[in-house]
């Protein structure tokens, strides 16, 4: 029979890919439509646009290792699924907050950083290391989360 609390962990962790890769997803759409408009004016400046446009998919990659960490933790992939009680499970799926949340709304920062960066590269393709870097220093929030998710899930052991 499968625990509450298995339900409640392995609810956090199918979120944590979900809803940072749903995050992802809008970003990455976000800055297509933008870089899109670019690359119709001046092709280009395609491969610019794309370094730009790929930066904010790091979000959902980052759900997924939580994830993965998390069920494999929980024995859900190649094991035999633990026992837990309902504050064990309410412990993992809080381990997941971070990239979830974190995940969702850096994601989406770092697509606006991005679009303003796709205007830069627009006018002025010589300075796209700078929009690069602009959009990439949301990344930071996304990997402390990451990290934090990380010790936290490891820390459950």
């Amino acid at each position: 029979m499968i625990s509450t609390g298995l339900v409640i962990a392995v609810a956090g962790a199918v979120l944590a890919a979900l809803i940072a890769g749903m995050g992802s997803a809008k970003a990455v759409g976000m800055v297509g439509e933008a870089a899109a408009g670019v690359v119709a004016e001046d092709p280009a400046k395609f491969s610019k646009v794309l370094v730009l446009q790929l930066l904010p998919g790091t979000q959902g990659l980052y759900g997924l290792p939580t994830a993965v960490l998390a069920l494999s933790q929980l024995g859900v992939l190649g094991g035999s699924a633990l026992e837990l009680t309902v504050a064990q499970g309410i412990a993992y799926f809080a381990a997941c907050l971070p990239i979830m949340i974190v995940g969702y709304f850096s994601a989406v920062a770092q697509a606006r950083a991005a679009v303003a960066g796709v205007g830069i590269v627009a006018k002025n393709p010589s300075q796209n290391g700078k929009a690069i870097t602009m959009a990439a220093m949301v990344e930071t929030y996304a990997i402390l989360a990451l990290l934090v998710s990380i010790l936290v899930i490891n820390g459950l052991k």
